[in-house]
């Protein structure tokens, strides 16, 4: 038997392809600076079997922009937190520290909200009026009956 010693000669493979994509390994070799299409179908075999380095660089990229995005949100996060933090201590030491309304608050509220309506009520087409030297307009009317109605409800 005799044994082939010399440089092995590569394989033919005979591959079918359509007109359409003749016509596309046509114009990505043009455009693409191959010297023939064979030289671009080698290209391309060599690039899926060794991993498509153009893809993993690509995936890197994205790869490296997750990460940043994920480190960007862990900074938002804590930053809501703190904020979070700051805003319910902040409304803890507004609430424990401030004092009481006197026993004679809730009377005199009474009085003022009582006479607020009685001097709307004197003057019906009045968008504001004085009292004591204090200016009123409607939203004070409407706050006034508010608290009236409460107070006429058993609140």
């Amino acid at each position: 038997m005799k044994q082939n010693t010399g440089a092995a000669r590569g394989a033919r493979i005979a591959v079918r392809l359509s007109r359409e994509d003749r016509d596309r390994i046509a114009e990505a070799v043009k455009a693409r600076g191959y010297t023939s299409p064979s030289a671009f179908i080698r290209s391309a075999i060599q690039n899926e079997l060794n991993g498509r380095p153009e893809l993993t660089e690509t995936e890197d990229r994205i790869v490296g922009g997750f990460d940043r995005m994920s480190r960007d949100n862990v900074r938002i996060v804590r930053g809501q937190q703190a904020l979070h933090a700051l805003l319910d201590t902040f409304v803890k030491t507004v609430l424990t520290c401030m004092p009481e309304p006197s026993s004679d608050a809730r009377p005199q509220a009474i009085a003022r909200a009582k006479a607020i309506v009685a001097a709307f009520a004197a003057a019906p087409g009045a968008g504001t009026i004085g009292i004591g030297g204090v200016m009123y307009d409607r939203p004070h009317l409407a706050r006034a009956k508010q608290l009236l109605a409460r107070v006429a409800g058993g609140d």
